[in-house]
């Protein structure tokens, strides 16, 4: 039987599955009707973190759903969408949708399967090993399937899995996706 935190992990993760509405926003109705779709989203959670934080107001099934370090501090879920908006806005579409999705299914599968199967810790966080190694994968194949470019996918999926398991204090829903977006996009500029 699943620990009590692999499931809250889980659920936790769960959220982040709006990057696949991000998405397909995005291809179907363009770069437009998705910014503001993200903007309208932004300001509501931003107004609803306003509450939590500085009245006490508690979200009704989520709010045990934070981890420590937000429950007094605004929570990843709007970092995720500032990065979501800034890959939107500066790269091309494929880019972004990678780094958009590469921030939802690499963190998603480093946090699982580091919490399930992870025994070899590296790093200060306590990130495990089987975590960076799920996440690399999972972004690889994100990678490639988007951009068709290996070479790129490689480069970007190390980006995203260096900066997830590296970064403590800059929270990893904002960074996967500058960071990554930026490399990939860089380097398509430089070769073309």
């Amino acid at each position: 039987m699943a620990s009590s935190s692999f499931l809250d992990e889980v659920l936790r993760k769960g959220f982040h599955l709006m990057s696949v509405a991000i998405v397909l926003v995005y291809a179907f109705f363009g770069k437009e009707v998705v910014l503001q779709f993200m903007t309208l989203y932004l300001v509501s959670i931003l107004i609803i973190e306003h509450l939590r934080l500085d009245f006490g107001f508690k979200l009704p099934l989520v709010n045990y759903l934070f981890r420590q370090k937000e429950r007094k501090a605004v929570a990843g879920y709007v970092y995720f969408t500032l990065g979501a908006i800034v890959a939107v806005s500066v790269f091309s579409k494929n880019v972004a949708y990678a780094a958009i999705l590469m921030t939802t299914f690499g963190d998603m599968s480093a946090a699982l399967v580091g919490k399930r199967f992870g025994r070899i810790r590296i790093f200060r966080g306590g990130k495990s090993l089987e975590g960076c190694v799920a996440e690399f994968i999972v972004d690889l194949l994100i990678g490639y399937v988007f951009l068709s470019n290996l070479s790129i996918a490689l480069i970007m999926a190390f980006v995203a899995t260096l900066v997830e398991t590296s970064f403590e204090k800059i929270d990893d829903n904002l960074a996967i996706p500058v960071f990554s977006g930026f490399v990939a996009e860089l380097i398509l500029i430089v070769t073309h």
